[in-house]
């Protein structure tokens, strides 16, 4: 329990009606979720709007309500805070309210297109195998040093972010390394938390259905890093032509590192291989057990956090060659008769192109690579014939298929997808992922590459509003099981 004066000290506040000092025991912007004594959060969202739920919320018990617009009828013993901007109030309220964990955690935030999951992971991986406690919050699970919490959102709401990592804190935890998505950032679910780094990754066309332009998009990203405090370190890739655009206005101290060009860090890949890729990194030179130029640059970007935050060089590259690729990101599953699949949350057009491009540089002649994608349904669709063309430029055979399609219909989305191809293109398309899956299986040759591309991790097909149990891993298995 806290007082709302001590939860309000650090809010920029208009007005306040009613009992300051009444005693709050929980914060929540689900009216769904209100137990008596909890505070309330009245925020405007892109499908409802948390005003609405003010009754409900009072009805259930609530002892304060933050909002942007006083309700015109006050209920009697109910604390009403007027503010500016409700996401922004409870972010900061949040962090009050478990006693700013942040401030007891080295905590570094991750952000860009593709990469956020990897690199996070990795640098969660990496302390721990350096004996240190720390917590991970990313797209695929969230952990509490060793206990997992089942991800929800790449970054969730700034309540839960401040409990999970007032769970760290007292769990002991040095470190926590945080995916930072662009609806995160917009929707200041990260403000009021004290980051010791930033990691800018990349930065290609995705998520254009919510932020509109690709100039939005970038602004979204650039805000992380203009909110960096003066003692922090801001990483950027040098060799994406965004990553300076990222830390132009930032107070952070900033590095920068690069396959290409004069950097702080600097990697050449001196070979690769189906199982890995001998690295130089710093002059030294190691074997890693990722695959991809991509894999360089995230393993690059995580060297150099690992660096800044003041960690062992030698032994950072010790560990970096024991560590293992994260689940659903380039990762192998082999067919008794030799065949590989690679699964992959490749889900934009560079994602793609990216993983393609790694296969094609291990592909021997005569491997046929047939190549399974689909696009998620209320989503971007100016990617979508992007990710077609991608597929059937480098694919002996592509097979565009379902995708969490959610509201869609699946074979409008499969519409999108080729719309732009040119005649001849060598594809198939088949809606139902299961059957695109077995039939990738059925065209392949001993030998070949199947790459299945856009869900990597996920155990669930969305349609409409429902989960559906679906893991292209277990499917390839099941399918590969049946191969002589």
């Amino acid at each position: 329990m806290k007082k709302l004066t001590d939860i309000l000290k650090n809010t920029p506040v208009r007005e306040v009606c009613g009992d300051t000092a009444a005693a709050i025991g929980g914060l929540v912007y689900d009216s769904r979720a209100v137990k008596p004594g909890d505070c309330f959060f009245a925020v405007p969202g892109t499908q409802s709007d948390g005003h609405d739920y003010i009754p409900i919320a009072v009805e259930k018990g609530a002892a304060a309500i933050v909002c942007e617009r006083m309700p015109a009828d006050a209920a009697e013993g109910v604390a009403y805070v007027l503010v500016g901007d409700s996401a922004g109030a409870m972010a900061d309220m949040a962090a009050a309210f478990y006693d700013y964990p942040s401030r007891e955690l080295k905590l570094v935030g991750i952000t860009g297109t593709n990469g956020k999951t990897t690199t996070a992971t990795l640098l969660y991986d990496l302390v721990r195998a350096m004996g240190y406690k720390a917590g991970l919050i990313s797209t695929v699970v969230y952990k509490i040093d060793g206990r997992e919490v089942e991800a929800t959102h790449t970054t969730p709401d700034s309540i839960r972010l401040n409990a999970m990592m007032r769970e760290m804190a007292d769990a002991g935890c040095a470190y926590c390394f945080m995916e930072c998505s662009s609806h995160a950032i917009v929707q200041e679910r990260t403000r009021g938390l004290d980051f010791a780094g930033g990691i800018f990754s990349n930065i290609t066309h995705d998520h254009l259905d919510y932020h509109k332009t690709f100039a939005e998009y970038i602004r979204a990203k650039k805000l992380f890093f203009d909110g960096l405090p003066k003692g922090a370190f801001a990483l950027t890739n040098a060799d994406d032509r965004n990553g300076r655009v990222m830390v132009q206005n930032t107070a952070a101290a900033v590095s920068a590192y690069s396959l290409r060009a004069m950097a702080d860090f600097r990697c050449k890949i001196v070979e690769m291989h189906l199982d890995g890729m001998l690295l130089r990194i710093d002059g030294q030179e190691l074997w890693v057990g990722l695959l991809g130029r991509f894999n360089a640059y995230n393993l690059l970007a995580v060297y150099g956090a690992a660096a800044l935050l003041g960690l062992n060089r030698g032994e950072v590259l010790r560990v970096l060659s024991m560590l293992h690729a994260v689940s659903g990101r380039f990762e192998k599953i082999r067919a008794a008769n030799g065949t590989t699949a690679i699964v992959d949350y490749a889900h934009t057009p560079d994602a793609l192109e990216n993983v393609i491009q790694t296969i094609e540089e291990i592909r021997t002649p005569g491997q046929q690579l047939i190549v399974v994608c689909g696009c998620g349904g209320d989503r971007d669709r100016t990617k979508r014939p992007e990710m077609a063309a991608i597929a059937v430029k480098y694919a002996t055979t592509a097979v565009f298929t379902s995708d969490n399609p959610r509201h869609e219909s699946p074979e409008a989305i499969l519409d999108d997808m080729v719309a732009g191809l040119e005649p001849g293109a060598r594809y198939l398309r088949i809606a139902d992922r299961a059957e695109a899956i077995r039939t990738a299986v059925m065209l392949s040759r001993p030998g070949d590459i199947i790459l299945v591309a856009g869900k990597g991790h996920e155990t669930y097909q969305i349609v409409g509003d429902v989960k559906h149990p679906f893991d292209d891993r277990e499917e390839i298995k099941k399918r590969f099981a049946l191969l002589n």
